[in-house]
This record gives structure tokens, sequence and C-alpha cells, in this order.
């Protein structure tokens, strides 16, 4: 047993300043007897949280689903122009639409009347809209073949991803704020 200490206090190392770590640990683990980086934790006051809050305003789902509906119009648009071909357009705007219905889905039981009431029930609500809006989505995708005639996989695919990736472009196009 004391060679076991022995070699257990051989095979401490510093990987960062004031922490030591073991060989045999993983290297994120660190002794108790070290300074926890969390307690120089400094919650914002309330005039910090409101500059913060003009410096980085807060983007509208709506907002963002808008410009998802944009960009999966223009894509079955595009898709339905350059091919020439109507069940290509139509593939590509259902690929665009099994993304913004559930997304809409989402964001109304996100902004509903108990979606804030206390923090427990922002969260439950969070976890319950988005498994809405996922199973919203497979179901939207397997009921595809049937609703969509000469459905094509690839087209639909790609009005998904471009349609999903709008949203980035809704955080591009955000309103920015005077900085003051």
């Amino acid at each position: 047993m004391k060679t076991l200490a022995r070699d257990a206090s051989k095979d401490v190392r510093k990987d960062l300043p004031g922490r030591a770590v073991h060989e045999d640990l993983p290297s994120r683990a660190v002794r108790e007897d070290l300074p926890d980086p969390e307690d120089d934790f400094k919650p914002l006051t309330a005039e910090e949280a409101q500059r913060l809050r003009d410096r980085k305003p807060l983007i509208s789902p709506w907002r963002v689903i808008s410009i998802q509906v944009v960009g999966g119009l223009l894509v079955a648009l595009a898709t339905w122009g350059l091919t020439g071909r109507q069940n290509l357009g139509w593939s590509a705007a259902y690929g665009a639409l099994a993304v913004v219905i559930p997304a809409a889905v989402f964001a109304r039981g996100l902004t509903g009347r108990f979606a804030s009431l206390n923090p427990g029930t922002a969260v439950f609500g969070f976890f319950l809209w988005e498994m809405v809006k996922m199973a919203l989505t497979v179901a939207m995708l397997i009921a595809a073949p049937r609703l969509i005639t000469a459905l094509s996989w690839p087209a639909m695919l790609v009005g998904l991803v471009v349609t999903m990736k709008a949203a980035w472009v809704a955080v591009m196009l955000a309103p920015k704020r005077l900085k003051l």
C-alpha cells in the first residue's frame, strides 16, 4: 500500500499554472486542495445586463422562421427553374416545409403563455417542444413519398438543408443597435 501512495505521489505533474494533475487520471482531473476557478464568478449587475442587452439584441424566432420561408421558397423556385422539372421544385419545397412547419410549432410553444412561468417550466417546455419538433420533422419526412408524386430525395434534402442553414442568415441580418 505504501508503494502505491509513493508511486502516486511521483505521478503528479504540473499541466497548468497552479494546477496539479495526476498522470493516471484524465487530463481534466484536478486536485481538491487547489482554488476553484468558479469561485471567481461574478454575476452581472442590472446596469451591466442592460448594456449587454442593448449591444446584443434578441432575434425573434418569427424573424428566423420568415427568413427560412424565403430561403425555402427561393431554393424551390431555383430548383424548378434550373431543371425545368416541376417534381424537383415540389420536392425541394416539401424539404423546406419539413423544416419550417416544425420550427413554427416549436416557436409557438416557446412563446406561449406558460413558456416562462419559472425556470423549471421554461427548461421543461424547451425540451418538450424540441421533441415535438423532431417528431413532426421525422413524420413529415416519412410521409413525403405518399404526399409528393415522383419525389426526388436529393432535391428534398437540398431544400431541407438550405432552409435549415437560412437560420444563420437571420443571425447575420439581425438588427444592430448603436454602440453606446
